[in-house]
């Protein structure tokens, strides 16, 4: 950590603070708009593979790890994934779509992740029951809410009036829509929407009814459209804090690369920090966040620029 009155690192040379790990394609819901495509034909991750990513994530002082999919907690050794990493002091943390969590996984979740983030898809009657669950046990709960210029009506009167089933949460997390997976409906991205400033404004007024947060897709509109404090809202950290493994072993900074561009592979000679160091795609990321691309933006050295992959996810109206 830099010293007080030094200005944060620009990324860590010694590894990520933060990994994103697919341990599975495996979902039996199969929906549409998913980017990894995931159904119940996913491969999942073998569990010595994990354990070997953790070991070296551990060795490089990753703090959290995201375990993502397809349905995480529908791999066969979730459990043991859950208490070996804990074992070696990396708090793991996941996302759902509420099925499959068995007595022992809720448990494992209570004893050993720091939360677990719900999907909120419809119908919400599953999202509401998947909520209930997780809370009685005593598990800290966040919504992700994917954030697109039709579901911005439904995001809106939520903030307004939050339906019941959110009252026990710990915050509800806006993402910005993603042209990527099977099919892609261009007219829902975000920036199509003529009620942005009004969203963003509801997002981030003192006087909102629940806890709101961003993934880094989303930041743009919130430095041009609120006037939240910059200091508060983070720009995308993808291959400067932050990296993406598919269960395939396949590394990138970010997990929405892995549909566009070619990944580093994990192996026995390639190890993780071997790629966080070297890698071209790591560097690519790191070189489009430090260039000059938005020009005299007075955002540019917070948004660093907005998406590397995705120039549509860009809401703030200046380019």
């Amino acid at each position: 950590m830099p010293d007080k009155g030094e200005p944060d690192p620009f990324w860590s040379p010694h590894g990520p603070e933060l990994m994103d790990i697919s341990i599975t394609n495996w979902c039996d819901k199969g929906c549409v708009f998913c980017y990894k495509s995931s159904t119940k034909h996913g491969q999942h991750m073998a569990l010595s593979d994990y354990k070997n990513i953790i070991d070296q994530a551990s060795e490089m002082g990753v703090f959290q790890v995201a375990l993502g999919g397809g349905n995480p907690n529908q791999h066969p050794d979730f459990v043991e994934i859950l208490e070996y990493t804990a074992s070696k002091e990396v708090v793991p943390n996941y996302t759902t779509n509420g099925r499959g969590l068995s007595r022992e996984i809720l448990e494992a979740t209570r004893k050993h992740c720091g939360a677990v983030a719900v999907s909120a898809y419809e119908p919400f009657n599953e999202t509401a029951e998947t909520i209930e669950t997780l809370t009685k046990c005593g598990i800290k709960v966040n919504v992700h809410f994917i954030l697109d210029s039709e579901s911005i009506d439904l995001a809106i009167a939520w903030l307004q009036e939050p339906p019941a089933f959110l009252s026990g949460i710990n915050a509800i997390i806006f993402l910005n829509y993603k042209p990527s997976g099977r099919k892609v409906f261009e007219k829902k991205m975000l920036r199509n929407s003529d009620r942005l400033d009004e969203f963003f404004k509801l997002a981030t007024s003192s006087q909102r009814k629940l806890k709101v947060g961003f993934d880094a897709c989303c930041v743009s509109g919130v430095f041009a459209r609120t006037s939240s404090n910059t200091s508060m809202v983070d720009a995308c950290d993808a291959g400067r804090f932050s990296m993406y493994v598919s269960e395939d072993l396949s590394v990138h900074p970010c997990s929405f690369q892995s549909g566009l561009a070619e990944g580093d592979k994990l192996t026995d000679s390639n190890s993780l920090l071997e790629i966080w160091t070297k890698s071209k795609n790591m560097s690519s990321f790191r070189d489009y966040f430090a260039s000059d691309r938005c020009g005299g933006c007075s955002h540019r050295s917070n948004c660093m620029n907005g998406c590397p992959l995705f120039d549509d996810l860009v809401v703030c109206g200046n380019r």
